[in-house]
């Protein structure tokens, strides 16, 4: 490798590294003539916070936020642009603009600024401090700061941070949840002063009040007791004409600490502990499930369950991306859509036990539960009802707040949950089954039927070529093939009347199949025919393997044969002996009774019995 080659690759090192790491130059400001990108920061002077761009989690977006600077995990505690985030943060930055501190996007736009009137932007600096507030002030001068972050917090309540509200202004000052962990965007849930009564609220969507800490006495909030035996936060609540604010401080200002108006909907204090992280201190609400639509429509929640929440039968998770994430205020939606009555299809209502109602129903005349339910129906925007002490309840809106009750809670309550006829279990089931007949059906004709026509033809094709050839098949092969047609003949042969039952004791003679028979005999030729007698004549007969038999056919005509049979069977089948001629088998098919016999040449007795 030459020289100039090593320069090219040192080169390209360098850059790579430098593009793929954050460089801290020292400093805790930013002036008129410096500003930060992706690959800049700024920390405060005693080192304890640090602000650049950041990604959460997984997320491809960017942010201009303010974290602890010494901690091995990335904590925000403050965000710029939380609802405009940038998709490349070596080409955004931010810096002094016209005397506020402005972020600008690839295409040199402006997405978020401070929003100040100053006249003198040459002498501008947005300073970090150590308390984690970001100030934009004049440089060299003690007044009142242009702006700080403090005075628009995210979702985090630092030690001298407050949360206000502007008597002036009629303004507030307050935290807001993100979105989820992967997104700073603001979410539903607010922690804000209620100037009527000094309380602090939680809000969902800042509409709904959940939760309030009651009004502060003079010492603390009225509902938390707790505050009175706190040793390591100093609480202090002001009011006067201007503004009406709360904030704290640590005793000790070695602890670092933090509120947070979290995902969940709870706010939550959090204590640092090095070599462990961040320790939860205490939060309101307490019962993750009192928090107001924290599992969002048609969600319900188990406290004694993880996770928390579940979508009812027939939705699903409206963004699994964020319930996977632990974020479940964007709810659950439909799987199917309500029909009402569309296509002649009527919807059904599912029965939901042991479960709290949702809130904003409405009352509706009905003297029975069927008539509830038909009032229901009539209303398409109808999405659930419930009948109690002859009131019928129903909802036209998503139903939010469903709660699994606990066991030592009242369980009287029973909501019919409105769902489209495929949704329903015992459809479901029935439309299976009847997909179930149908596969089985299938699968029957497969198995069964064609296998069945196939060996007919083959039967019959064989048959064929026995009548016309004298196919010579072996005795074992011909039983392989009719084993059963034989034996259902013998069976009821021996079991039509012609023997007593004494006499069918001990009776143990094979039999062999007519296909055989008329192979062995060439199809009954008369050339085979040894003699005859009263019964019928008797044929010789040689199977494939060489052995010689003697066989009997019971003439249809004659009836003393039949009889002749009958003895024969009883006689030699009981007397099998060394000396007499050996019975080896039956046939009977149809209208041909037969017996198979040991072939005797001529002499072959003489020569047996005196050598």
């Amino acid at each position: 490798m030459d020289t100039k080659t090593n320069l090219r690759f040192m080169l390209l090192l360098f850059l790579y590294l430098f593009l793929n790491t954050n460089i801290c130059l020292g400093a805790d400001s930013i002036s008129a003539n410096y500003s930060i990108t992706r690959s800049q920061t700024i920390v405060s002077t005693g080192g304890v916070f640090e602000l650049g761009f950041f990604s959460p989690g997984n997320s491809s977006n960017h942010y201009i936020g303010i974290w602890y600077n010494k901690f091995t995990s990335q904590t925000i505690v403050w965000v710029a642009n939380r609802e405009k985030p940038v998709s490349d943060a070596f080409s955004s930055e931010l810096r002094i603009s016209d005397g506020n501190l402005v972020i600008f996007d690839e295409s040199n736009t402006s997405i978020w600024s401070t929003n100040v009137n100053s006249s003198r932007s040459a002498s501008v600096q947005a300073v970090l401090l150590d308390s984690g507030n970001l100030v934009l002030s004049e440089v060299s001068s003690t007044s009142k700061p242009l702006w700080q972050s403090f005075d628009h917090p995210t979702d985090t309540f630092l030690p001298g941070s407050k949360i206000a509200y502007n008597k002036i202004t009629k303004t507030s000052q307050f935290l807001t949840s993100w979105k989820s962990s992967e997104d700073p965007a603001p979410g539903l849930f607010s922690l804000e002063l209620d100037p009527s009564d000094n309380s602090y609220v939680i809000l969902w969507n800042r509409s709904t009040r959940f939760w309030t800490s009651g009004p502060w006495n003079g010492q603390i909030f009225s509902l938390l007791p707790k505050m009175k035996r706190d040793y390591i936060y100093d609480y202090n609540f002001v009011s006067n004409d201007n503004e009406s604010y709360f904030t704290y401080s640590v005793y000790n200002t070695s602890i670092v600490s933090r509120w947070v108006m979290d995902v969940s909907g709870q706010i939550k204090q959090l204590n640092w502990i090095p070599g462990k992280g961040w320790n939860f201190f205490w939060s309101q609400t307490i019962q993750q499930c009192d928090v107001f639509a924290f599992c969002g429509y048609y969600g319900s929640c188990d406290e004694s369950t993880l996770p928390f929440c579940s979508c009812l039968q027939g939705f699903e998770p409206k963004m699994q991306s964020y319930w996977d994430l632990g974020y479940y205020s964007d709810g659950c939606v439909r799987k199917t859509r309500l029909q009402c009555g569309n296509n002649g299809e009527i919807d059904k209502f599912q029965l939901i036990s042991n479960m709290s109602l949702p809130g904003k129903k409405q009352y509706k005349r009905a003297g029975s539960i069927r008539e509830c339910e038909a009032t229901c129906l009539n209303i398409c925007s109808c999405t659930a009802y419930a009948y109690e002490s002859s009131d019928c309840l129903i909802w036209t809106e998503g139903l939010l707040n469903m709660r699994k009750r606990e066991g030592n809670e009242s369980s009287e309550h029973t909501l019919y949950l409105r769902l489209a006829a495929s949704e329903i279990p015992d459809h479901k089931r029935s439309s299976q089954s009847r997909k179930l007949y149908i596969l089985l059906f299938g699968i029957i004709s497969v198995v069964v039927v064609i296998p069945c026509a196939v060996y007919l033809v083959y039967y019959l094709g064989r048959k064929k070529v026995v009548n016309k050839r004298g196919d010579r098949r072996s005795i074992q092969e011909v039983q392989v093939i009719s084993l059963y047609d034989s034996e259902k003949q013998i069976r009821e042969f021996m079991h039509s009347g012609q023997f007593r039952e004494d006499e069918k004791k001990g009776i143990e003679v094979p039999f062999v199949v007519l296909e055989s028979i008329l192979a062995a005999t060439d199809n009954f030729s008369e050339a085979n025919i040894l003699g005859g007698g009263g019964f019928g004549p008797v044929y010789k007969g040689k199977f494939p393997a060489g052995q010689e038999i003697a066989i009997k056919r019971l003439s249809s005509t004659s009836g003393q044969g039949l009889q002749e049979f009958k003895n024969e069977v009883l006689l030699i089948a009981k007397l099998q002996h060394r000396n007499l001629v050996r019975l080896l088998g039956y046939c009977i098919e149809g209208y041909e009774k037969m017996l198979l016999y040991e072939y005797m040449s001529n002499k072959s007795l003489d020569s047996f019995l005196f050598g």
